[in-house]
């Protein structure tokens, strides 16, 4: 397989790409937006203290995660040549967001019982971050 595409990633775009789709789920998952109907489609006690174990661990995996996403996309713009278009961006982020994102976590959360709102919570955030991310790599050539 030739990987030669690598080098032609913008790995700052790559980067903010990544800080941002990251930001995004401090907002998502804020009280402003859907903590509240998150904890309660989980049933996560906050008041355990126990809820808060390994956090640290957990964003950094998610973050790590996110910058392998944002490669991913990187990767699908140099090779679709998508650069320079805001529209581009959004196409591809809605693409991967519901094709790729939003139906592993719907499956996943099929066989796990989960309650259905949670699914559109989550899959609502990896759907609007790949937006996010794309728009963000397809501008920023």
């Amino acid at each position: 397989m030739d990987t030669s595409f690598f080098s032609h990633l913008n790995w700052l775009a790559v980067a903010v790409a990544t800080v941002a789709y990251f930001m995004l789920g401090a907002l998502w998952y804020s009280k402003a937006l859907f903590a509240n109907s998150w904890i309660k489609s989980t049933g996560v006690d906050m008041n355990n203290p126990d809820a808060k174990k390994g956090v640290g661990g957990i964003m950094l995996t998610t973050f790590i995660l996110e910058f392998i996403i944002c490669i991913g996309l990187g990767i699908l713009v140099y090779r679709l040549n998508l650069v320079g278009g805001f529209m581009s961006g959004v196409k591809l982020g809605v693409l991967t967001g519901v094709c790729f994102s939003g139906t592993v976590i719907f499956i996943s959360y099929m066989y796990q019982s989960k309650a259905k709102p949670l699914g559109f919570i989550d899959g609502g955030y990896h759907l609007v971050g790949n937006i996010i991310a794309a728009v963000i790599l397809c501008l920023w050539h």
